[in-house]
């Protein structure tokens, strides 16, 4: 069992894998560059009014978008939803998602928001002050890049440096440096804490002074 203390040291560690400001804030200008798409082959869906491609890469600045299709009405990122399938990986910068299913949200030739599936759909986190990489898994993800908010439900497990924290929802808010968790309620999961103390922290036994040893005299017998 955690007491309060261990409790409120396991969230503060949990949350600080959200305190990347500087790379929130190349990630923002990141979506204000131009948007470059290619494929290994290109299909239009006259019937429903699709456009299909195969072997799609999709960059702007350092967000780049992979997957075996991808689908969209129109070849216009002004206002429009891309569906991507099969092998996804979603580069962010500073992070990775990977997953089955994608669907991205483009306003304004900006990518907004990111709704994704997997089973489950993985998430990588890497602070540019540190060698510690957090690790994110869930059956759903919301990524809101305007607002630097993501929300992992259906199981969601995430872990940064032993410490793990589990839930049916949780929520990370990027630029504000907090995470939230949240039960199903109703007799559902409750939210787990494991907390894994540093042991770089830990009282470190004293030894015993080593004595010092005699010079030997002249004769090498040790005696004055």
């Amino acid at each position: 069992m955690l007491n309060r203390s261990h409790l409120l040291l396991a969230i503060c560690a949990l949350a600080s894998l959200a305190g990347i400001p500087a790379s929130v804030y190349a990630q923002a200008s990141d979506l204000r560059l131009p948007i470059s798409l290619d494929a290994d082959s290109t299909d239009y869906d006259g019937k429903n009014s699709m456009l299909m491609f195969r072997g799609l890469r999709l960059t702007q600045g350092s967000i780049g978008v992979e997957a075996d299709t991808g689908r969209a009405s129109k070849l216009d990122f002004e206002d429009s939803v891309w569906q991507f399938s099969g092998n996804v990986r979603i580069d962010t910068g500073n992070g990775q998602i990977r997953c089955d299913d994608a669907n991205l949200h483009f306003a304004g030739h900006q990518l907004r928001l990111a709704s994704i599936s997997g089973s489950p759909a993985t998430f990588e986190l890497r602070r540019a002050d540190s060698d510690q990489v957090t690790y994110a898994e869930a059956g759903q993800l919301e990524y809101n890049f305007s607002d630097g908010v993501i929300e992992f439900s259906d199981k969601a497990i995430i872990t940064e440096g032993g410490n793990q924290i589990s839930s049916n929802f949780l929520v990370y808010n990027i630029r504000e440096r907090r995470i939230n968790a949240d039960s199903s309620g109703n007799g559902g999961e409750k939210v787990k804490i494991t907390y894994t103390p540093d042991s770089r922290n830990s009282a470190q036994p004293q030894q015993e002074p080593v004595p010092e040893a005699e010079a030997p005299d002249g004769n090498g017998d040790g005696v004055q």
